[in-house]
């Protein structure tokens, strides 16, 4: 990724987090709101910004090279593994939390989230931050629940009237568009490697390297970000749906006169407005949340998507767009019937 990191906007920002402000800055999934994940004041402040639950943890952010042990209380063989092979990328494991690390950064839990991201203006401002030893607690750069950033002028639209930013950092467009692995390793002499949340690093990619292949979430899992049954979700509400059914939907609702918006990746009818995304998994991802965006301000009643298709390396798209749409069962139905007024 091709990126210009300005030297002197890094180290303003390095010192801005150090002095206990809230920082916006790119990763390759979405921006991330950062803090210095050692000041539980300014890890408050992140909380307070977004209005994120206080026991709904956040990832810490390492410089490529850092310390787990300084971080982690126990760190197994299969955690410097996968270290190894993913990092810096969309990784983050779950480990236990080192004592002296605050629980503040895992919603009070013995448990800590770690990633090294790979984005070049991330990881130049984690290398400055500190001198490369501190780590940034960071979850998505928006309110809580809403649709995660991956632009810096997503974050401005976020937060631009509220001056709780010290700076937003500049680094384009996120190239994997949605969030994180996460991969709970805490618990492996009972419950193995978890997957927490899906995302661009697949559970067959983590099998490859550690031998094991990761099982679904168990209620005794951690918490973790970005699992609650309704996240992701723009203002206007959405309903996903298979081709075949989308396409009577979108008839049926346009001939009774209601403005719908439409993301979809095949040969659909025209609607009120729409966006046509990449038919792969990575093209499909990296345009979803800047176009859920785009139809959130378009005077939609409905934001009516088609379903990707499922398993394999469409998992953690379709996790995102599962928990956008959560609660919307009976919308289309409502709006057919004028009962529903948005």
């Amino acid at each position: 990724m091709s990126v210009p990191v300005d030297p002197a906007q890094i180290a303003a920002a390095a010192r801005a987090l150090e002095s206990g402000a809230l920082v916006a800055f790119p990763t390759e999934t979405v921006y991330g709101l950062g803090a210095d994940a050692e000041n539980p004041a300014a890890v408050a402040a992140i909380y307070a910004a977004k209005g994120r639950p206080q026991d709904h943890p956040v990832i810490v952010h390492l410089a490529p090279g850092a310390d787990l042990d300084y971080w982690a209380a126990e760190i197994p063989d299969e955690a410097r593994q996968l270290a190894a092979a993913f990092w810096p990328g969309p990784l983050t494991m779950i480990l236990k939390r080192a004592a002296h690390i605050p629980p503040a950064v895992s919603g009070g839990q013995d448990t800590v989230g770690l990633r090294c991201p790979a984005h070049p203006v991330a990881i130049a401002l984690l290398q400055q931050f500190k001198g490369g030893r501190g780590g940034i607690a960071a979850p998505s750069a928006n309110k809580f629940g809403n649709v995660s950033p991956t632009t810096a002028q997503h974050v401005r639209d976020e937060f631009g009237a509220d001056g709780v930013l010290a700076a937003v950092l500049d680094g384009g467009p996120s190239q994997v568009g949605i969030e994180s692995t996460i991969v709970d390793l805490s618990r492996l002499a009972t419950h193995g490697p978890v997957l927490l949340r899906p995302g661009q690093v697949s559970a067959e990619a983590i099998a490859a390297v550690i031998d094991r292949l990761p099982a679904a979430p168990d209620v005794a899992a951690p918490r973790a970000s970005g699992t609650l049954e309704s996240h992701y979700a723009p203002h206007t509400p959405v309903a996903m749906q298979d081709t075949a059914t989308l396409k009577r939907t979108l008839e049926q609702l346009q001939r009774a006169g209601r403005k719908v918006a439409l993301i979809h990746y095949s040969d659909l009818p025209a609607a009120h407005a729409q966006t046509r995304l990449p038919d792969s998994p990575d093209g499909f991802a990296y345009a979803l949340y800047a176009s859920l965006r785009a139809m959130d301000t378009t005077g939609a009643e409905l934001i009516l998507v088609e379903a990707p298709p499922v398993g394999g390396a469409w998992l953690g798209v379709n996790d995102r767009l599962r928990r956008a749409a959560h609660g919307s069962t009976g919308i289309v139905h409502g709006l057919l019937n004028q009962e529903l007024t948005i």
